[in-house]
């Protein structure tokens, strides 16, 4: 069992920076290196994408990025406080969703459908 907290979410305006926390709590015999975590969003009257804005496999950090927010947002991770970082930077208005934290023992992709424990989401909203 695998419970999931976001938070940092809030409201930037365009340019701005926001950094997403996702702190793991693990119940089982594995450790948060054996996870995969991704970050995946819902857009306003859209349904959440299947594919990840970001995703890592802790274990050998095998890293996707989704193509729109490559070179703007970075992962990053702190075995120790068994948390995984989303740095979001030069927020477009376009970004505005609810972000997801999931993670999925052993996963090696960034798909939404491959992931098992879900957070409750964090919202984030950048004003034009």
């Amino acid at each position: 069992e695998v419970q999931l907290v976001e938070s940092g979410g809030g409201l930037v305006q365009t340019g701005g920076s926001l950094r997403l926390s996702c702190t793991a709590s693990i119940a089982s015999a594995y450790a948060f290196k054996d996870y995969a975590i991704g970050w995946f969003r819902q857009a306003p009257g859209r349904e959440r994408e299947r594919e990840g804005v970001s995703c890592i496999g802790i274990a050998d950090e095998a890293t996707h990025y989704m193509a729109s927010v490559e070179g703007r947002f970075a992962l990053s991770y702190d075995t120790a406080k068994n948390t995984v970082y989303l740095q979001m930077d030069s927020l477009e208005p376009g970004d505005t969703a609810v972000y997801y934290c999931a993670a999925e023992l052993w996963g090696s992709n960034c798909d939404s459908t491959e992931y098992t424990y879900w957070g409750q989401g964090t919202q984030v909203t950048v004003s034009a």
